[in-house]
Parts: structure tokens; C-alpha cells; sequence
């Protein structure tokens, strides 16, 4: 089994490329992250060798960056661990399927993901609620809700009855989508869904909402982006003491891995420029409207726009 020592990052990452072309499963021995307490590129001196010492999450981040899946490290030695990196299935994604109305419903491989199961979600979208000032709004609108993961976890950090006092309403072109949230949420009289096409969303008669929320949907129905933005904070929102969160996925689920960075067509890699220049088109548009901007996340991107002078 290769064993790491003092090899620097680029020879470690060459290496793993070059197995990852002809294997699936990658071992390799390095020294333990629980050694102790360094930053990642010291080098240590144990038992007669020298090591350089890299984290765990250093490890986690290089298997992410590589599409691989790591798998639970195992001892070897007092000092050492085996690392085991597998290949991820490109094949194994959603955003590999048709465009269709259904290429996000109950039968497709979007609904096998949870986002909520990702920290890397739930602790920014969390964060997101309480800086927009979750308990006074009342009325909040989901754009792309699919079967409502958000208002679950609306739901959790509320209780029964401040909960039940909101109104809740959600939007999403799949049919089969919308039918699986209608049963999850069939008991809450305080919850409409719709299946919609959220670019002619007056058709519906909605009114006016105090929170928008919409995570990874705006740039995959709309070609023209901006107008269709636009068109929802001039429309959809009251012009006074109004919130949005608007999640941009900086990343790709592949094979049950939630892998970082943003891609686009014909790129074979992660691409920011389209995602950097959409948040900044959103984030200045609503400082031109009086909206308080901050843009929070890693995994996903949450812009979060709270309305000047009104206290969260």
C-alpha cells in the first residue's frame, strides 16, 4: 500500500489522478489527523520519521475535490491511518436527466436527496430564517418547493401554534412533486400548493408575500433570469417590511455525495462566473430597492434580503 510522507500536496494529488483513472477504490496510508493539534502542511517529527500533517477535513475536502467518496479511515499503526477514496458514478446524477416537468418528481433520482440531511444546508438555511425574522412573518411563498423540505424545517424551529398561524403557499411545475407534498402536508389547512409555472405566477391571484423563499430554482426555469427576478420582488412582495432568501447551489449531487462547486455546460470542472454574476445582479437590484443584502453559504449560496429600516 503507497504510504504518504512528506510528499507535498501537488505529488499527492497527481498520484490519486492517476489511480483514479484505471480504479475505483484508492488506498493509501498517511500519517493520523488525531496525532494532534497542527496546520495542515507542518511538519512532524514521530517515532524516527518525519510527516506532513494534514486534518481530516483536509483529506474530506481533497476527496470532494477529486469526486470521490472517502471512506471511514482505519488505523494501522499508532501513527498511521489507511485512507480509502472511491470513485463516484457520474451516471448516478439528476442533473444528467432530461429537462422535463418530471425530471424532479417522486420517481426521479432529485427525489432520492434530502437537502435538510446536509449540514451544509440546514445550518446556513437556518441561519437564513432567523436573520430574516422567521416569527413575524406571515405570509411565505416557496418558488420550486418540490415536496417542502424548507417548511419542515420551518416547522421544526417553531412551535404548533406559531406555526399554524403562517400562511404558507408553494409552487413547482412537477405534478407528481406537488402531489407528494399535498400528502405530507394534508392535515395544514394553512398550506396551499400549486403546480405552476412560477414565470406567470399572476395567473394564480396570489397576493402579496412577506418572505420569498426559493433554493435552486430560478436560474433552471427562467432563460432570462433577471427580468423573471425582477419581475417576482416588484410583484410578488409587499413594499413594505419584506424578506427573501434565494439559495444558488454551488455544487452537484452525485452518486448519494454532495459534491462542491457550481457547474455549467460545456465545462468539464466547477465554473463560478455565472453564479458570482447572478448573486451580484441580486444583491445590487435590492440595495437599489432599500434591501439590506447578505450572502452566506458554501455548498449553497443564501442571499438574504431583509428591507432597510425594518427591525428583523
Amino acid at each position: 500500500m503507497k504510504q504518504f510522507k512528506l510528499e507535498s500536496s501537488i505529488e499527492i494529488i497527481e498520484w490519486l489522478n492517476k489511480q483514479l483513472q484505471s480504479a475505483k477504490l484508492i488506498s493509501f496510508e498517511v500519517l493520523s489527523p488525531d496525532i494532534g493539534n497542527y496546520y495542515s502542511g507542518s511538519t512532524v517529527e514521530l517515532e524516527g520519521s518525519s510527516y506532513i500533517y494534514r486534518s481530516l477535513k483536509s483529506w474530506v475536502d481533497l476527496a470532494n475535490v477529486l469526486q470521490c467518496k472517502m471512506h471511514l479511515p482505519q488505523k494501522v499503526s499508532n501513527s498511521t491511518i489507511c485512507l480509502t477514496f472511491e470513485k463516484l458514478s457520474q451516471a448516478d446524477s439528476f442533473h444528467n436527466t432530461d429537462d422535463s416537468n418530471e425530471k424532479y418528481g417522486t420517481q426521479s433520482l432529485f427525489a432520492t436527496i434530502d437537502k435538510s440531511g446536509e449540514f451544509a444546508f440546514a445550518c446556513y438555511y437556518q441561519k437564513a430564517l432567523h436573520e430574516i425574522g422567521l416569527s413575524k412573518r406571515k405570509r411565505i411563498i416557496n418558488l420550486g418547493i418540490n415536496r417542502g423540505d424548507e417548511f419542515v424545517l420551518i416547522q421544526e424551529l417553531l412551535s404548533s401554534e406559531a406555526f399554524n398561524a403562517k400562511e404558507f403557499v408553494g409552487i413547482d411545475y412537477s405534478p407528481s412533486a406537488i402531489k407528494s407534498a399535498k400528502k405530507r402536508f394534508k392535515t395544514y389547512s394553512n398550506i396551499n400548493l400549486y403546480t405552476h409555472d412560477i414565470n406567470a405566477l399572476d395567473a394564480l391571484k396570489l397576493g402579496r408575500f412577506d418572505l420569498l423563499i426559493t433554493i435552486a430554482t430560478l436560474q433552471s426555469v427562467s432563460s432570462n433570469f433577471k427580468k423573471l427576478f425582477m419581475d417576482l420582488v416588484q410583484k410578488l412582495l409587499n413594499k413594505e417590511d419584506s424578506a427573501i432568501i434565494i439559495g444558488f447551489p454551488n455544487s452537484r449531487w452525485i452518486d448519494g455525495e454532495l459534491i462542491y462547486g457550481a457547474k455549467v455546460p460545456h465545462y468539464n470542472s466547477s465554473e463560478l462566473s455565472t453564479i458570482i454574476k447572478d448573486i451580484y445582479f441580486c444583491k445590487k437590484y435590492l440595495q437599489q430597492h432599500k434591501y439590506r443584502v447578505r450572502v452566506i453559504g458554501k455548498e449553497y449560496l443564501f442571499l438574504i434580503a431583509t428591507q432597510i429600516g425594518i427591525k428583523a
